[in-house]
């Protein structure tokens, strides 16, 4: 069953590496076939404007920076540009796909915001809310963010003064730091007491693979609508509440050789100061070839002292006061505590009784969000070159399909036929992590092995031992019979003996001879009497063999 079971995995394997290689050579046929790629100097043209209810389309290829707003706010209190970042239009550094431009964050370490109206407000009512847009980290991503906002409706709005606190309704896509990566998706909810759809659902997609979907009413952190019930601020814990599940026992008392002042380390008795000890040398002696610098101020730099260095007489023995070395006192004990017990007096965790929430309320359709009227990327990050492109928002799914199709399926085939292949990812990881050879290795080997083992049970790595003969019921000598056998191998009037060194018969030969005139002793009556020893003439030769009843020379 484990054979076969290994054997599955392995030939999945195969099959694996296989579809993967056949998946390469589909990319470099694809790769062919692409008439931007078989023009590497073509201008990619510009994406067709989709139909249906459209919100906003923004590709950089020939409208560059038109319609986009760059952030003029300011910092607190002061006239100082908050917003230092430089944004531009161009095409990506690697040059893969001439012609195709993005809007790229072009500054690191800066705070960057840039926005764009949308071409009529999204209301949320019986539509859909679909935002796609396609981010490149073009020199990777150390700390950063590349995420979008939807901003709030409202008359007061101006692009030209966003900045972090702008009211918006919806903010997702990016962000991370060191190994802290995150995806973000949140909403304002609005309090009716004061990708999403009109049945409250969600779903974020990554090259249209979805990565998170689930309910608004559900999947929320903190909850869209508030507990019915909530601890009573007011309950306070009774003072003879015990909570302690262990305490110390009262009745155990520290025993009277414990010293709990016994240091942890004490001097080794036994060391002795070196003869050669340097007792009146110092260990750092002034560098003699440092000089006081020409531009030295006594006044404002104090007065100048030549650095310090290792005293080079130190080196053999030692310099200074001597002092033996330090050891783990073998009668340390440290600080007596007595041992815990249950606490008889135990009641359990203590918590608050729960009383109605003065302030809850329940909003079942949380699509209902504030009205959005343009967008904005409000970042600051550490790695430049992060290239946004192909923004689309609508409430018709199938345009933003046909959408995607235009775009960045068109340029996809482009990176991934120049991502390694699976067995090449292998070979990287093994070069990154040295174990992973060792993996590959058993891998391999095992079914391998465990395949010769099972379908050639027989084939054996040497001669026939007596762990072969433990595992089959094939008779052989015990220790008795072997030298029996090889005594009268050794006899000069041994007919075997005479044969071999008449006419050169093998040692293998000679020990079956020997074997048959054995098998013909052990035929005979034993002459044993009231020994209780079995007739050995009247049992079958298979049994008497298996008996192993050696008669003495």
């Amino acid at each position: 069953m484990w054979l076969q079971f290994l054997t599955f995995l392995r030939v999945c394997g195969l099959t694996l590496v296989f579809a993967q290689l056949v998946d390469d050579s589909k990319k470099d046929e694809e790769f062919q076939e692409n008439p931007i790629f078989t023009q590497p100097h073509r201008i990619v043209p510009n994406p067709p404007k989709p139909a249906g209810d459209i919100y906003l389309v923004a590709s950089f290829d020939t409208d560059g920076l038109e319609g986009w707003v760059i952030s003029e706010a300011t910092k607190d209190d002061t006239d100082d540009t908050k917003y230092e970042g430089m944004w531009a239009v161009e095409e990506s550094s690697d040059q893969k796909v001439p012609g195709n431009k993005g809007l790229v964050l072009k500054s690191q370490a800066k705070h960057h915001a840039i926005a764009t109206y949308l071409q009529k407000p999204f209301t949320f009512k019986d539509r859909p809310l679909i935002v796609q847009y396609e981010v490149y980290f073009q020199d990777g991503l150390q700390c950063g963010g590349a995420y979008l906002k939807l901003l709030s409706e409202d008359d007061q709005l101006d692009l030209r003064k966003f900045f972090d606190k702008t009211p918006y309704t919806i903010m997702f896509g990016p962000d991370k730091c060191g190994e802290d990566y995150k995806l973000h998706f949140i909403f304002r909810h609005r309090d009716p007491v004061t990708v999403v759809r009109p049945d409250n659902s969600f779903e974020i997609l990554i090259d249209e693979r979805s990565v998170s979907k689930g309910s608004l009413l559900q999947d929320m952190t903190p909850s869209v609508n508030p507990p019915k019930e909530i601890e009573d601020p007011n309950h306070q814990k009774p003072e003879d509440w015990d909570d302690r599940p262990r305490i110390p026992d009262p009745e155990s008392v520290k025993p009277n050789d414990w010293d709990e002042d016994a240091p942890h380390n004490i001097p080794e008795p036994t060391a002795k100061k070196p003869d050669n000890w340097l007792d009146e040398e110092p260990e750092y002696i002034p560098d003699p070839e440092a000089k006081k610098p020409s531009d030295w101020d006594i006044e404002m730099d104090g007065e100048w002292e030549e650095p310090k260095i290792p005293n080079p007489l130190c080196k053999t023995a030692g310099c200074g006061t001597w002092k033996p070395p330090m050891i783990p006192n073998p009668n340390y004990k440290g600080k007596w505590k007595a041992p815990m017990i249950a606490n008889p007096n135990y009641k359990g965790l203590w918590t608050p009784r729960k009383i109605p929430n003065p302030t809850y309320f329940e909003d079942t359709n949380p699509f209902q969000m504030t009205s959005v009227s343009a967008i904005g990327l409000e970042l600051w990050s550490l790695t430049a070159n992060i290239m946004f492109d192909n923004f689309i928002i609508s409430s018709d799914e199938e345009a933003v399909k046909q959408w995607v199709k235009d775009t960045w399926a068109q340029i996809k085939p482009i990176y991934d036929a120049d991502e390694p292949g699976l067995i090449m990812q292998l070979i990287l990881a093994a070069d990154k992590h040295q174990w992973l050879w060792g993996l590959y290795v058993f891998t391999v080997a095992l079914p391998v092995v465990l395949f010769v083992s099972f379908f050639w049970p027989n084939k054996r790595f040497g001669p026939i031992d007596d762990y072969y003969y433990k595992k089959t019921d094939e008779v052989q000598l015990n220790d008795e019979e072997k030298l029996i056998v090889e005594k009268r191998l050794q006899q000069p009037g041994n007919p075997s003996h005479d044969q071999q060194d008449n006419e050169g018969r093998s040692n293998e030969m000679n020990k079956e001879s020997v074997w048959r005139e054995m098998k013909t002793d052990l035929k005979m009556p034993s002459q044993a009497q009231g020994g209780g020893e079995p007739d050995l003439g009247q049992i079958p030769v298979e049994e008497t063999l298996r008996y192993r009843k050696s008669k003495p020379e």
